[in-house]
C-alpha cells in the first residue's frame, strides 16, 4: 500500500476537527499572483494554510473540503495548456493534481463558484480565512449568495462563518518531525550564508555587497528565496531595527548586523549575528556583546515544556538589564530596573516569536489571560538584543553600538534543540573566522 503523504494527513487531521465543531465545509484558497509593474507579476508564493494542506504551488488554486460523514476534499486549479506553459512554465492541470496530490476530486478554477453553489447547501457553516483576500472574500460570498437565493426551492445555507484560520494556526504551531528537519536544513544553509557574509566582510565594502553574498549563499545551497528582506545594518544603523536601506559604506571600527535566514522548501529560518566589520571586536563591544550572548544563553537555558512563552524573554531581559547597570547606563537597583521599564531605552522588544512556514510563524500566544505553555514541536526564535543611541547620560565610547543575537530553537521532550547552532557567534570564533 502506499504511503500516504504528510499533507493528506494534516487534511484529515483538520477534517476531524471541524467535525469536533459542528461539520461544515472549508474553503482555503491559494495567494493571488501581485502585479509588480506593467505586466510583470512579484515572484509567486503559495498561501501557507493552503501549501501546508496541499504542496501545490500554482497560482489560481483553492481547495474544498466537505466535512460529512463521508468527507471530500476537492482542488480547484488552472487547466491543462500546452500553449501557456511556452511561456510560463509547467501547469499540472486538474487531472494530473487529483492522482499527483492524492486528492478525492479536482476542477478547473472556473468551475469554483458554481460546483461551490453545488457543495454549500445542506452544510451548518463556511470555515474560510475572512478578511484576508477581498478577491477570494467576494467569490465566495457570491457563491454563499446564490445559495441563499434558493431557499424557496428548499435549499439550506450554512448558517455561520467560521474563520477555519484558528484551527490551521494551532495545527502548524506544533511542527511534525518533517517540519522540524526542513527547518534544520534551512538554518544550516543560513548559518553557512552569515559566516561567508563574516568572510567576506571588510571596511569600505558596501551593505549591499554583503547582502549580495547572503543572496549567493542561499541560492546555492538551495533556498527558493530569503525568508524575509535581509537586514545588513552597519554603524548607526545596527540601532535601526528594521533596517531596509541596505546601501551604506562600512567604516572601520564599526559593527554589522545582519538579520538574515534563507527559505527552504516553503519554511523559514530567521538568524541575527552581529561582528565587528574589521575582524577585530573593540573593548566597549567586547562589553556589550558579552552581555547580549549571556542573555541569550540564559534565554536558551530556560526553555521547556511547561514553561510559558515569555520565560525567555525575562530571563534574557534580567541579564541585559543587570548588563545596562553595570556598563553605568542606568541607575538604580535590577528590581526597580525592571518594575519601572527603564531599561527599554536600550532593549524595546521581545525576545522571541513562532518561526514556521512563515517568518513570525501562526499560533495564538496567549490561551485566555494566559501566556502559552511551551510544547515539544513549537519553534521560537531567542533574539536579544541591545541597542545604544548617542544621548547625554551614555558614554560616547558606546555611542552606535548595537547588538542583537538570534537563533531558531526547537522545543524538545527533554528542554531545547538550538537548530541555527552552526552560525558562529561567540567572540573568538567569530574573529578567527574572519582572520581566515
Amino acid at each position: 500500500m502506499m504511503e500516504r503523504p504528510v499533507h493528506h494527513h494534516r487534511r484529515k487531521s483538520l477534517i476531524e476537527r471541524i467535525r469536533n465543531r459542528g461539520g461544515g465545509i472549508a474553503i482555503i484558497p491559494t495567494s493571488n499572483e501581485a502585479i509588480r509593474n506593467g505586466d510583470v507579476p512579484f515572484s509567486f508564493r503559495p498561501d501557507s494554510n493552503f501549501h501546508y494542506l496541499t504542496n501545490f504551488n500554482e497560482p489560481e488554486a483553492v481547495l474544498v473540503i466537505v466535512v460529512g460523514e463521508s468527507s471530500q476534499c476537492t482542488l480547484f486549479c488552472r487547466d491543462k495548456n500546452i500553449e501557456q506553459e511556452i511561456w510560463e512554465g509547467f501547469r499540472f492541470g486538474p487531472a494530473a493534481a487529483r492522482e499527483k496530490f492524492l486528492l478525492d476530486a479536482a476542477y478547473s478554477i472556473t468551475e469554483f463558484e458554481s460546483r461551490l453553489g453545488e457543495m454549500m447547501p445542506g452544510q451548518p457553516a463556511v470555515w474560510y480565512p475572512t478578511g484576508r483576500d477581498p478577491v477570494w472574500d467576494a467569490r465566495v460570498s457570491s457563491a454563499l449568495s446564490a445559495v441563499r437565493a434558493q431557499a424557496r426551492n428548499g435549499q439550506h445555507a450554512p448558517g455561520t462563518i467560521q474563520d477555519v484560520t484558528a484551527e490551521l494556526s494551532a495545527m502548524r504551531l506544533i511542527k511534525d518531525d518533517v517540519e522540524i528537519a526542513t527547518m534544520r536544513q534551512a538554518a544550516r544553509i543560513s548559518a553557512a550564508a552569515h559566516a561567508r557574509a563574516m568572510r567576506v566582510c571588510r571596511p569600505g565594502l558596501n551593505e549591499c555587497e554583503v547582502e549580495a553574498e547572503l543572496l549567493h549563499e542561499f541560492r546555492r545551497m538551495g533556498c527558493d528565496a530569503p525568508a524575509y528582506p535581509s537586514i545588513v545594518a552597519g554603524g548607526e544603523n545596527t540601532c535601526v531595527l528594521h533596517y531596509a536601506a541596505n546601501d551604506k559604506t562600512l567604516r572601520d571600527g564599526d559593527l554589522l548586523l545582519i538579520d538574515a535566514g534563507g527559505e527552504f522548501q516553503a519554511y523559514a529560518s530567521d538568524i541575527t549575528r552581529t561582528f565587528p566589520v574589521n575582524g577585530k571586536f573593540s573593548g566597549p563591544q567586547v562589553e556589550v556583546y558579552t552581555i547580549v550572548l549571556e542573555a541569550q544563553h540564559a534565554a536558551i537555558a530556560s526553555i521547556e515544556p511547561g514553561a510559558d512563552f515569555m520565560t525567555p524573554h525575562l530571563a534574557a531581559t534580567r541579564v541585559l538589564a543587570q548588563g545596562m547597570l553595570d556598563l553605568g547606563l542606568l541607575n538604580g537597583s535590577l528590581d526597580g530596573v525592571l518594575e519601572s521599564g527603564s531599561y527599554k531605552q536600550f532593549y524595546m522588544h521581545r525576545t522571541s516569536h513562532w518561526l514556521g512556514r512563515d517568518v513570525h510563524d501562526v499560533g495564538a500566544y496567549k490561551v485566555g489571560n494566559d501566556w502559552r505553555l511551551l510544547e515539544a514541536g513549537m519553534v521560537l526564535t531567542v533574539e536579544p538584543g541591545f541597542y545604544i543611541r548617542p544621548a547625554e547620560h551614555v558614554d560616547e565610547k558606546y555611542w552606535n553600538i548595537g547588538v542583537r543575537i538570534e537563533d531558531d530553537v526547537a522545543v524538545t521532550v527533554t528542554g531545547s534543540d538550538v537548530l541555527s547552532k552552526d552560525a558562529p557567534k561567540q567572540i573568538v570564533e567569530i574573529e578567527a573566522l574572519m582572520r581566515g
